[in-house]
């Protein structure tokens, strides 16, 4: 029997039709640093138009790659519909990786323009002379760079060569609308390229899991350089919630500032954000009683800053999971209908429930599912419409396994479909044989009221092959003794899982994209320059 249903593309071309006729009035906001730019979806839309034009009169055609070296603001948003509407490739480029990976990924990707905000020219000047593929370079904002740059084309320019009005073509929902590369902690960064379909499917993910509507304004505090801001934009676009853009002003005072102008109802960022502008509140109260609601991802979030945001700021704080390979919506943790408020942290803490669309399941060292029991280990696979099944000309099968994603988490999976990731696969700690949770003994240090943050890798020990070594930042003001901290982890897990190397630093080491970097700590550990302490205990770890 033949279906009944019309045939319309899922494109980000419908998702802009939509927000343009629909919801006109709602508002794009981006914040200046002491005041902000407000733009109507209307205005915003016929910017759009115009781009696209200006970009066609470069000679930018369907497949073409287009960077973006921008911080979250209105011309980028612009560049979210103008570049993938007219046909071609939305590249977000990475602010903070280093030259050599910057110029890399261009290179890979053949972006043959790249539109850059002014601020971030030097970044771009110190690599143009190793771009071959890139033919324009369009500014946003003022100032000669002449010198810097050579030619280039101010952004305004580019879009007065149009009166308005464009050609929107007709696009495959399968072909690409973006892409963004890994953060390349583990080798290379790798490409992977969202197609229209996806994007406008995670769109409606992010609508229902993040639970917005029209009646929001949306702060997007996650980059729009890397995995799309998580989607938020093309969702609050799509569903008429205002948008509001920090710009560069990302640390604690510009963003409680942008919330105390501005009223913000929802927002997202990764743990590091959060822990700042909780630290901020405290020294200062800002008034950010607008905020109601906050997704948190990027890394676990300890139970001790959920209920902070929970306690002092009125706010929740919602863990939720996923990677660039996911587009990246995976999970999210909200505690169970008819949970006793009591109970609900339990959850609150986990790495969540597989959002509707995405299909995850976890498997052994041998291959086979593991029991949903909340104890059984292995590594998370997953696969849905808005889930990469290959990088964009890298080959890589050890990240691909019959049809599934190889996430590299591990993790436990218990009867209600609770995920509880341990681990990263190339960051578990296996002692004597036995596997040590760093994720778990980070968030129980995040708990002791000395603590600002923590980490926990594995280093080399003669006997045990592998031990904990504890990175631990202090509050302000603040401090604790290894046998203080070993006593307070001793009341929630066994003893062999203490550590008995410590090292205190001002700062854990982070990604381009603020995730803790394990790999440079184990380098630093080995070269010599995290200073460690081993504190002498009463013998071998207790089994």
């Amino acid at each position: 029997m033949e279906s009944t249903m019309q045939e319309v593309p899922l494109t980000l071309t419908e998702l802009f039709h939509h927000g343009r006729r629909v919801f006109g009035s709602s508002e794009v906001v981006t914040w200046e640093g002491g005041h902000a730019r407000h733009s109507t979806f209307h205005e915003v839309a016929a910017r759009v138009e115009r781009l696209a034009a200006g970009l066609r009169s470069l000679g930018v055609q369907p497949g073409d790659r287009v960077g973006t070296l921008s911080w979250n603001r209105q011309e980028h948003f612009e560049a979210y519909f103008a570049v993938p509407c007219m046909g071609a490739v939305l590249h977000t480029l990475n602010l903070r990786l280093p030259p050599h990976q910057l110029a890399q990924i261009v290179n890979h990707a053949a972006d043959r323009v790249i539109i850059v905000d002014a601020s971030l020219v030097p970044l771009l000047a110190a690599i143009r002379p190793h771009l071959p593929t890139v033919e324009h370079v369009v500014v946003v904002g003022g100032g000669d760079h002449g010198d810097a740059l050579g030619e280039h084309i101010a952004y305004e320019d580019l879009l007065t060569r149009s009166a308005g009005g464009f050609e929107w073509p007709e696009l495959d929902e399968r072909s690409a609308a973006a892409m963004c590369y890994t953060t390349g902690t583990t080798g290379d960064p790798k490409g992977v390229a969202y197609s229209h379909r996806s994007m406008y499917l995670h769109a409606f993910a992010v609508w229902g899991a993040f639970r917005l509507s029209d009646r929001e304004r949306v702060l997007a505090i996650v980059p729009m350089f890397h995995v799309n801001a998580w989607g938020t934009p093309y969702a609050a676009w799509m569903l008429g919630a205002d948008l509001l853009l920090p710009d560069r002003f990302l640390h604690a005072d510009g963003i409680c500032s942008f919330i105390q102008a501005e009223r913000p109802t929802f927002t997202g960022g990764v743990p590091s954000i959060f822990s700042g502008m909780l630290a901020y509140f405290r020294e200062n109260h800002p008034d950010v009683s607008s905020l109601k609601r906050a997704v948190c991802g990027g890394s676990a979030v300890p139970a001790s800053l959920i209920e902070a945001f929970r306690d002092e700021l009125d706010i929740e704080l919602i863990q939720a999971w996923g990677m660039t390979e996911t587009s990246p919506i995976g999970t999210i943790a909200y505690p169970p209908r008819d949970t006793p408020p009591e109970d609900e942290m339990r959850y609150r803490v986990k790495t969540g429930r597989a959002v509707p669309g995405v299909a995850l399941r976890i498997l052994d060292e041998d291959g086979s599912e593991v029991e949903r029991d909340g104890v059984a280990v292995g590594e998370i696979e997953v696969r849905g419409p808005w889930i990469t099944g290959s990088y964009y000309n890298a080959s890589a099968p050890e990240k691909f396994h019959d049809g599934w994603l190889k996430t590299g988490d591990v993790g436990n999976i218990d009867p209600l479909g609770f995920v509880q990731i341990t681990d990263r696969s190339k960051d578990v700690i296996k002692s004597g044989g036995e596997w040590i949770s760093s994720v778990e003994l980070e968030n129980l240090l995040m708990g002791h009221e000395a603590v600002a943050d923590a980490a926990v890798v594995g280093v080399p020990d003669e006997k045990w092959q592998e031990r904990p070594l504890a990175v631990v930042v202090f509050r302000p003001g603040a401090s604790a003794t290894p046998d203080d901290l070993r006593a307070y982890l001793g009341d929630s897990v066994v003893r062999w899982w203490l550590p008995e190397r410590w090292a205190f630093v001002d700062e854990i080491p982070k990604t381009s994209v603020g995730k803790q970097d394990k790999k440079k700590i184990r380098a630093d550990y080995a070269a010599g320059t995290i200073e460690a302490v081993q504190v002498a205990t009463s013998g071998a770890p207790v089994r």
